[in-house]
C-alpha cells in the first residue's frame, strides 16, 4: 500500500517539477527532495509503532487499582520470602511482637495474607470468627497486644481453600478494606510465598513503606529470595533488608555451633542486593516448641537469646523506616 502511494506521489512530482519550477510571486520553489520508498515506509511504521505503545500504556495505566491507604493504618511492613518453608510466618509474627516490645506507645497490627495456609491464627493462639461493627467492619481478634486478621478465622481448620484467581483477590480485598483496624503505627503483612497473584494485588493497592524478605543461609532458598527482592524492587517497593533465619544450630548438650544450611548464605545476597541484613535468627527448639503451642518466643521467653534476635531484627526494621522517610 505505501509502496503504491510512493508511486502516486512520484508521478505527480514528474508532471509538476520535470520541465519548469513554480512560480509564487517572483520567488522561485525548488522541487521538494526525493525520498527514498523505503525511508516512507520506515517513517510511517515508526510513527505507527509509537503511537501503539502510546495507547498501550494508556491503557494499562487505566487498568490499574489507585493505590489508597488502609484507614487508620500509618505504615505497612510486608513480610515475605521467595519459597515457603523458610519461617516467613514465625518471623512475621516474632517481629509484630517485637516492635511492640520495643515500644509500649505503638500500636502493632498482623495481617495473615496467605491465604491458602494461613499460619496467623496457630502461631498467636487465636480462634474464632471476627464480630462485625455498626458499620458491617470486620473486628480483629486479639492477642498480647496485637490486633490480627486471617483468613484462618474465617474457615475452619480442617477446610482446604480451592479457589481460582477472582475468588482470592475478592478475598485480599476485604481482608484489606473490611477490617477496623483502628489506629495502627504499623501493620504487618504476613505474604504468601513466590510471586504471583496476591503479591501483586496488595501491593497495587496499598502505599507499602518497605518489605523484609526470609531467608536461610541455603542456595536454594537464596534462589527465590532473590527473586522477591527483585519483584520488590520491581514494582518501587523498598527492601528494607533480609532476615537470615535458622542460620545456626547450637547442641543444648556441649553448646557446639553448626551451620546446617550454609552459612552467610544471606549476606553474601544482602551484599549483592546491595541491602542491610536485619538481623540472624539461629535454628532453636524454643522457637519451634513455643510457635507450635501459640505462644510466641518474644512474648514467652523475653529474656532468651532467641526473643532478642527478634527483637533486634525489629530494631533494625524501625531504623531503617526513619532512614526511608529522610
Amino acid at each position: 500500500m505505501f509502496y503504491h502511494s510512493y508511486k502516486t506521489l512520484s508521478h505527480v512530482y514528474k508532471f509538476a517539477f520535470a520541465n519548469s519550477a513554480l512560480w509564487s510571486g517572483s520567488r522561485i520553489f525548488p522541487p521538494p527532495p526525493m525520498m527514498c520508498k523505503h525511508e516512507v515506509r520506515f517513517k510511517i511504521s515508526g510513527v505507527h509503532e509509537r503511537s501503539s505503545q502510546e495507547k498501550q500504556k494508556a491503557h494499562m495505566a487505566r487498568g490499574l487499582p489507585k493505590q489508597k491507604p488502609i484507614t487508620g493504618v500509618k505504615e505497612v511492613i510486608v513480610v515475605a520470602s521467595g519459597k515457603g518453608g523458610v519461617g516467613k510466618s514465625t518471623t512475621a509474627v516474632n517481629l509484630a511482637l517485637g516492635l511492640l516490645a520495643n515500644d509500649r506507645s505503638k500500636s502493632v497490627g498482623l495481617l495473615d495474607a496467605d491465604v491458602y495456609g494461613p499460619s496467623v491464627p496457630k502461631l498467636m493462639n487465636l480462634k474464632g470468627n471476627p464480630e462485625l461493627t455498626e458499620n458491617n467492619l470486620m473486628r480483629p481478634l486479639m492477642n498480647f497486644g496485637i490486633p490480627c486478621m486471617s483468613m484462618g478465622f474465617l474457615i475452619e481448620d480442617t477446610v482446604p481453600i480451592v479457589w481460582r484467581g477472582l475468588m482470592v483477590m475478592s478475598a485480599i480485598e476485604k481482608l484489606l478494606r473490611q477490617v477496623d483496624w483502628g489506629f495502627l503505627d504499623y501493620l504487618v503483612i504476613d505474604m504468601p510465598p513466590g510471586t504471583g497473584d496476591i503479591q501483586l494485588s496488595i501491593i497495587q493497592n496499598v502505599p507499602i513503606a518497605g518489605a523484609v524478605i526470609v531467608s536461610t543461609p541455603q542456595d536454594i532458598a537464596l534462589v527465590d529470595a532473590r527473586r522477591g527482592a527483585e519483584m520488590f524492587r520491581k514494582v518501587k517497593v523498598p527492601v528494607l533488608g533480609l532476615v537470615q533465619n535458622m542460620s545456626v544450630f547450637q547442641c543444648p548438650q556441649c553448646h557446639h555451633q553448626t551451620h546446617i544450611f550454609g552459612s552467610d548464605g544471606a549476606k553474601e545476597l544482602a551484599h549483592t542486593l546491595g541491602v542491610e541484613v536485619l538481623g540472624d535468627i539461629p535454628l532453636h527448639l524454643n522457637i519451634r516448641e513455643t510457635s507450635d503451642t501459640g505462644q510466641p518466643v518474644v512474648v514467652s521467653s523475653p529474656n532468651s537469646p532467641e526473643a532478642k534476635a527478634y527483637r533486634r531484627v525489629a530494631s533494625a526494621v524501625v531504623r531503617r523506616l526513619a532512614d526511608k522517610a529522610l
